[in-house]
């Protein structure tokens, strides 16, 4: 015969080939048979058909290999042939390298946020001597009274240690609270309240233990040196001692983590009624209106000699005041809905906190400031503890009672709590306007302060 016969499919043959080989044309008998009953032809496209070539599986070539792609079709079209064949395999080629290139591109943003994760949960700090001075005095601390409401000790630390040598003397690495606030979350997360704490309150300091491994001696002194005498524990328990209010979490801030938070939201706006030029505070600004940036919003929230009276009651205000503007800034999408400028705030408030072991992560903080996203600006509010001129040092502070003790109360039971600027609230006498109507309900008691939502430029 002058075709070779193969027991299995053969390679299609090169056109060159096929030009010179001799193509056999199956006869009408061979056609007759492989129709299907209803009339049409059985073979597959390309001319394949169920037995492929012939019985047995033979196929037939001119020269040892399949059909010509040059062979018209039965039905008298071409073939689609070998060069279908090579456009589907590059198709799926290269859906084989996009799936791949996917792949790695999801890998890649993986591996980046978890990388990023890892960075800023490295960032926070842990104190765990706190955790363990508490712990042994556990019998003298208040209980919780409401489940779910939070009270967080934030304490912004004054060391001259390291970076902070330039704000003042070191005195051997010793440090005292220069701000103290307590922070209350409502139960429902639909109010937060942040009760400042005067460092220089006459209070109670309950024994403690020193850095040195001794222990301070029960004493009335200046609320912030409880802050030297024991660090973190002993400040907490001090402010459990006067309030009776459970201290869930605590956070420490130093002076460069302030700044480096101050920053990364591309500074805050203040407006100012007279120029401050106060070298103590490296701050020396005209009257009007500013964006401070970080190191002008530390010597702002730190000034107290060339500003108002000079009383530390004006510079809390002014801290209060300028937290508010913060956390306003911070919640404005320009910063919440902008990973550009998300990532320096979350990188910069991590690096600047020391926290408790229950805080210490970032999902923990994540939790709670997910618990916080909802609360509306005007119900973050700021008030200073109800005090005056201490009788005995009118350099020094003490409470003013029963007012005191009644904000206590509100916060320990999770109570609201009402505040207004400090001209609108001061009666003839000077004194809280939280007095009962007999004519009506009990008004809700009022204290002198503000919240988020206040503009430092209209007020």
């Amino acid at each position: 015969m002058d075709a070779d016969v193969t027991e299995s499919a053969g390679t299609p043959a090169d056109p060159d080939d096929s030009a010179t080989g001799e193509n056999q044309q199956p006869d009408s008998s061979a056609a007759d048979q492989e129709r299907t009953p209803d009339g049409s032809s059985g073979k597959e496209p390309g001319g394949k058909g169920a037995p492929e070539g012939g019985p047995g599986g033979e196929t037939r070539s001119g020269s040892g290999s399949g059909p010509s792609s040059h062979e018209p079709s039965p039905s008298g079209g071409s073939a689609p042939g070998p060069t279908l064949d090579i456009v589907v395999k590059r198709k799926r080629h290269w859906l084989r390298w996009t799936a791949l290139g996917a792949s790695f591109v999801v890998l890649v943003a993986a591996g980046a946020g978890w990388w990023l994760y890892k960075k800023l949960d490295g960032n926070i700090r842990t104190d765990t001597s706190a955790a363990a001075e508490l712990k042994a005095y556990e019998k003298e601390r208040p209980a919780s009274v409401v489940h779910d409401a939070e009270n967080i000790l934030l304490i912004g630390s004054d060391s001259r240690a390291g970076d902070n040598r330039k704000y003042g003397r070191d005195d051997g690495g010793s440090q005292r609270s220069d701000t103290t606030i307590l922070l209350h979350l409502a139960a429902n997360r639909k109010s937060a309240t942040a009760m400042s704490i005067p460092r220089d309150l006459m209070v109670n300091i309950p024994e403690c233990h020193k850095p040195d491994k001794t222990v301070s001696k029960p004493q009335f002194s200046q609320f912030n040196w409880a802050f030297e005498f024991g660090g973190t524990a002993c400040t907490i328990r001090t402010v459990e001692k006067m309030t009776g209010i459970r201290v869930d979490h605590h956070m420490v801030v130093d002076f460069n983590g302030f700044k480096s938070m101050v920053n990364a939201v591309d500074g805050v706006e203040i407006c100012l009624k007279k120029p401050i030029d106060d070298s103590d505070a490296h701050l020396r600004l005209p009257a009007g209106r500013h964006k401070l940036n970080g190191e002008q919003a530390l010597g702002y929230v730190r000034a107290r000699k060339s500003i108002g009276n000079g009383s530390d009651t004006e510079r809390m205000d002014r801290q209060q005041q300028f937290l508010g503007a913060l956390v306003n800034k911070v919640q404005s999408n320009g910063v919440l809905l902008n990973p550009t400028r998300l990532y320096p705030v979350l990188d910069a408030a991590t690096k600047a906190l020391t926290t408790d072991p229950g805080l210490d992560s970032l999902k923990d903080l994540y939790d709670l400031v997910r618990g916080m996203r909802n609360v509306p600006t005007e119900k973050v509010q700021f008030l200073t503890v109800p005090r005056q001129a201490y009788s005995a040092n009118v350099n020094r502070d003490e409470l003013v009672q029963p007012d005191a003790d009644k904000l206590f109360k509100q916060l320990r039971d999770d109570e609201p709590v009402a505040v207004v600027p400090a001209d609108q609230l001061k009666d003839d006498d000077g004194k809280n306007a939280d007095a009962d109507d007999a004519s009506g309900p009990t008004p809700t008691p009022t204290y002198s302060g503000n919240n988020a939502a206040t503009d430092l430029c209209k007020q």
